[in-house]
């Protein structure tokens, strides 16, 4: 006990001791203080802070560091900062006393990021905000900041300042969901991309600009925060966050910590500095700056609508583009011997240029209805006509929509002018001319091919550098709404995906580019064996707005796109290539002044393209081929039609004294009266006068006008027109049977066959001889006597019995079939393979003897298919 006694008395002496140590101590600072003046504490602080602003001063120049008040529209903007150089931004005032308050600087653009955890719902926080976004515009050059605003708090409320850059494609518009928030991220992952492949120091900086985040926004999407914040810098990437770090309920994990950030955290009415980066720390304990920040105050009412004003004009005057802009001062100065160039558009403030070359043989452009699609395809055309003389390039037009997208490389009744690059141009065109176009492109590229392997060269650069003298221009072939040629898996489809994969893989060293476009590239049955094959030889893809399907699956750059915009991408479409180009609208007055230039500058003589317009009639007497036709002739021939050719050469039969040569057009369209009528008046050309006889017979009431019309044309050609009436047909043909041998050039042209197969059917008593008897010997030995029949049935089935079933149908080899069924004709002549689709304006023509079909385009008379229904 007694150790314990004394062990308690020693500590209370020591504590004894201890207070009256402190108690002197406080008696002598007390005493110190009394002794100091309060002004050498307030001088010290001032000092201090006139010290701090003197250096804030020196990196806090012009717009960077002044009040946002009225004085600052006074000052010059651009130059307060610059690209590839850090620079600091005043984000608010420290006053460590009172009297004493110095401006805050943190690093920003080109150096860090800015986070605060208050969002731009407190007006305090929106303010701030808009004085930075302010800062930062108004002290960098022109051009050399893009912002990317995001705000789920106000839904865009604290960038409505903003609006004019927005409204001048300056700033994209506010984005307000998590799925705009992260098609924002993608784009910074973009530039990131971009930059690491060594051209960052052509970027401008891009920051994303967060009044609050969008509701929704996860783990994920703060982890891609996180990462662009630690990639950012380096590649002009920037942040700056209100609401960061998010508040969230109990158990909330904490989103991550941001490299490279200057935070400012609320504690009561001011907030706390963190730490920024750099290498110098605000005290020896990496706690940031120890006394209380007052956030920096916000813009003066109209201060950021006054400066942004000029910066939307001149941002429209020198990001605009126009047609005529696009195209070279001088026309056809430039050799395609190493491939095509052409200006499409603006890329940011400069030009986008695109190659037609070994590097990207082939396009592939996307774009729904609307979207701008034939202005951006006649852009290109444009500028790669005005650049490349006919003799460095030829093109091939091919539009399968309803539309005249390439009516401007044509002759018209209004203006007789054309592009004198084009060889062909179909508008509206049918699937067998899109194949017939592939075939002569198939067999341009083999005899290209020929010429190479005499030179001994695998490429058309070579070849030309070789031989000079050889003429081999490039061939670019634009086919617009290609998926047409594939629609249903039948034969012309797969012939077309044959050929189109042909050109797509063998063309670049031929100088044959493809150019493909489309509204969609969904539904092409017959690539889906061959997509990948195919379109894998498309390096360079357009998406335009809505046009997404020529990009990978992953990139949906092209959902938001403004009309006018594209989205180019030499990477097959992968994510993270994308390069947004704005195109002109074509103005008619710069394209008709553009198309004339071209056109007088062309070679003397050079002919106009072949034109194929999928809406227009054929009339025989415009026809070229009618035209030049005279008695002069070995074999004579039947024009019935323009093939869907390229040319649209004539259709024609050849009536000779082979067994059945005879022409049947089959279908109830009263177009067969006037294929008849084409047919008869061309025959009477290739006779001299009076040398053959026509017998005409109208049978139906549809063909009388048709009739009528042929048979005024052949008697002005000077020959001897007979007209057989319904109640002769039956005397006529058993006359003209029974005289073959005597009969001479006669032509048998019976209009509504099928109407007399019940006067022909009555036999005569006794002899049950009938006058569809005497049809038949016409028709077998008629060709070789001069005799030929030009006959309309209008059923194929009463055709068949007329003639004396299917064992007889060697008996007429020309079948023109009109508005029947393909499986009705596929029985007729025997081929269930055969693809016919009956449609306005079209027929088949079949010649038994050569085994060969050919789609055309009947010759009508003017004013038929107004009576057609």
């Amino acid at each position: 006990m007694a150790s314990a006694s004394s062990s308690f008395n020693r500590a209370v002496a020591l504590h004894r001791e201890a207070s009256a140590h402190t108690e002197a101590a406080r008696a002598e600072l007390a005493r110190r203080e009394s002794l100091a003046p309060a002004s050498s504490h307030a001088a010290t602080y001032a000092r201090l802070a006139e010290q701090l602003n003197a250096a804030a001063a020196s990196i806090l120049p012009g717009w960077l560091g002044c009040d946002l008040d009225g004085s600052a529209r006074s000052r010059k903007m651009g130059i307060n900062a610059q690209l590839g150089r850090s620079m600091h931004v005043r984000i608010g005032t420290a006053s460590p006393a009172p009297g004493a308050a110095f401006l805050v600087p943190a690093p920003f653009l080109g150096a860090g990021h800015i986070a605060i955890d208050r969002d731009a719902r407190d007006p305090q926080v929106a303010g701030w905000l808009q004085g930075l976004l302010l800062r930062a515009l108004a002290a960098l050059p022109e051009g050399a900041l893009r912002v990317l605003p995001v705000d789920g708090g106000t839904l865009g409320a604290v960038f409505a300042p903003f609006r004019q850059l927005v409204e001048a494609q300056v700033w994209r518009r506010p984005v307000i969901d998590v799925d705009g928030l992260r098609a924002v991220l993608d784009e910074a992952e973009e530039q990131i991309g971009v930059s690491q492949s060594g051209s960052a120091h052509e970027l401008p900086y891009l920051l994303i600009a967060s009044g609050a985040l969008p509701a929704g926004c996860g783990g994920g999407d703060h982890a891609r925060l996180a990462a662009i914040a630690h990639a950012g810098p380096a590649a002009r990437v920037h942040l700056l966050l209100a609401g960061y770090p998010p508040a969230g309920p109990a158990g909330f994990n904490s989103p991550p910590r941001l490299d490279y950030t200057t935070y400012m955290t609320e504690q009561d009415d001011l907030f706390t500095m963190s730490e920024p980066p750099g290498r110098e720390q605000l005290d020896a304990h990496s706690g940031g700056l120890a006394c209380p920040v007052h956030l920096a105050a916000g813009p003066v009412d109209g201060l950021i609508e006054a400066i942004c004003r000029p910066l939307a004009s001149a941002a429209r005057v020198q990001h605009s583009v126009d047609f005529t802009s696009l195209m070279p001062k001088d026309i056809w100065t430039e050799s395609s011997a190493g491939g095509l160039r052409v200006t499409i558009g603006r890329e940011g403030r400069g030009w986008c240029e695109l190659g037609l070359d070994d590097v990207t043989p082939h396009w592939l452009v996307g774009g729904r209805t609307g979207s701008g699609k034939t202005v951006f395809l006649l852009d290109v055309l444009y500028g790669l006509a005005s650049r490349y003389s006919p003799d460095e390039l030829v093109m091939y037009l091919l539009d399968f929509k309803e539309g005249v997208s390439f009516a401007d490389f044509t002759p018209t009744p209004i203006d007789g002018t054309w592009i004198p690059h084009a060889r062909t141009v179909g508008i509206e065109s049918d699937r067998e001319y899109g194949m017939a176009v592939l075939r002569e492109l198939s067999r341009e590229m083999n005899r290209r091919a020929l010429e190479l392997k005499k030179a001994g060269v695998t490429r058309i650069v070579d070849l030309r550098a070789g031989r000079p003298d050889l003429a081999m221009p490039r061939i670019v072939a634009v086919i617009d709404e290609f998926h047409v040629l594939f629609i249903g898996n039948d034969r012309l489809a797969t012939q077309a995906a044959a050929a189109l994969e042909d050109l797509a893989r063998k063309g670049r060293s031929y100088g044959i580019h493809l150019i493909l476009a489309s509204q969609t590239i969904a539904g092409v049955e017959a690539l889906f064996t061959k997509g990948e094959s195919i379109f894998g030889q498309f390096p360079l893809r357009v998406a335009l707005a809505g046009g997404g399907g020529v990009l990978d699956h992953l990139n949906d750059a092209a959902d938001n796109v403004p009309i006018g915009t594209a989205v180019i991408n030499d990477a097959a479409g992968v994510n993270g290539a994308n390069r947004l180009v704005r195109f002109p609208n074509t103005e008619p007055a710069a394209v008709t002044a553009q198309r004339h230039r071209l056109w007088q500058s062309r070679t003397p003589g050079a002919g106009p393209p072949a034109v194929f317009a999928g809406y227009a009639e054929q009339h025989i007497d415009d026809d070229p081929t009618f035209q030049r036709l005279n008695a002069k002739v070995r074999r004579r021939q039947a024009l019935v039609g323009r093939a869907v050719d390229i040319g649209l050469p004539a259709a024609s039969f050849t009536l000779d004294a082979s067994p059945g040569r005879h022409i049947a057009v089959l279908g109830p369209s009263v177009v067969g009266a006037d294929i008849l009528h084409a047919a008869a008046v061309s025959l009477a050309r290739q006779h001299p006068p009076g040398a053959a006889t026509f017998v005409l017979m109208s049978l139906i009431a549809a063909a009388d006008h048709a009739a009528d019309d042929t048979a005024e044309k052949i008697q002005a050609a000077n020959h001897l027109v007979e007209v057989i009436d319904a109640s002769g047909v039956r005397r006529y043909i058993k006359g003209l049977a029974e005289t073959l041998d005597s009969a001479g050039p006669t032509y048998l042209v019976i209009f509504g066959a099928d109407a007399a197969s019940g006067l022909l059917k009555i036999s005569e008593p006794g002899t049950f001889h009938t006058g569809l008897d005497d049809l038949r010997t016409v028709l077998r030995t008629g060709p070789s006597r001069g005799v030929h029949v030009l006959g309309w049935w209008r059923g194929a089935r009463r055709f068949v019995d007329d003639i004396g079933g299917s064992t007889n149908l060697e008996d007429v080899a020309c079948i023109v079939a009109l508005n029947i069924s393909g499986n009705d004709l596929g029985t007729l002549i025997g081929d269930y393979k055969l693809e016919w689709h009956a449609r306005p304006n079209r027929a088949m023509v079949i010649d038994r003897h050569d085994q060969k079909t050919q789609l055309i385009v009947p010759f009508v008379r003017p004013g038929t298919y107004d009576q057609v229904d």
